[in-house]
């Protein structure tokens, strides 16, 4: 059972990596031609909506991180403290408060991200995507790393 929520842990964070990073690509460069390279056609998505699909991919990855939090005390973090790993250590425990971070940022990205999207707010928009991408991003790769080193035996 760990295993699988395990994996669904992870599909569920690339799918959330993948609309986090399409929508920060969107407000660093905003579309002003649909043609172009692949770089200016990946930043050609209308921003806005990806918001709610972010908004729940976040939490429901972060609850699945938080239930095999449990396994993850009682195996892994025995193992990375047995083995020294303290940089994939630490790095995991930065997580943890990276991702709590990003759940009391929500309401506002939610709320700078609401139609008709004001143009006074468009630098607000883009610190708060950008600081959710960030956090997306770390999470992912520290996860990441970290299950490289104790492997998927559970």
């Amino acid at each position: 059972m760990w295993l699988a929520l395990l994996i669904i842990h992870g599909l569920l964070a690339f799918l959330l990596l993948g609309a986090v990073t399409h929508q920060a690509v969107s407000v660093w460069m905003p579309a002003r031609a649909r043609r172009g390279n692949i770089v200016l056609r990946f930043g050609a998505v209308p921003g806005a909506g990806y918001t709610n699909a972010i908004i729940v991919l976040y939490i429901v990855t972060a609850i699945f991180g938080g239930w095999i939090y449990t396994l993850y005390r009682i195996t892994s973090r025995l193992t990375l403290e047995q083995g020294q790993y303290w940089k994939t250590f630490g790095a995991f425990e930065l997580k943890e408060h990276f991702i709590a971070l990003g759940l009391a940022v929500l309401p506002a990205y939610w709320y700078y991200w609401q139609a008709p999207l004001a143009e006074q707010h468009a630098r607000t928009r883009l610190i708060l995507t950008t600081l959710l991408a960030l956090l997306v991003w770390w999470g992912f790769i520290v996860g990441h790393l970290t299950n490289n080193i104790r492997g998927l035996a559970v």
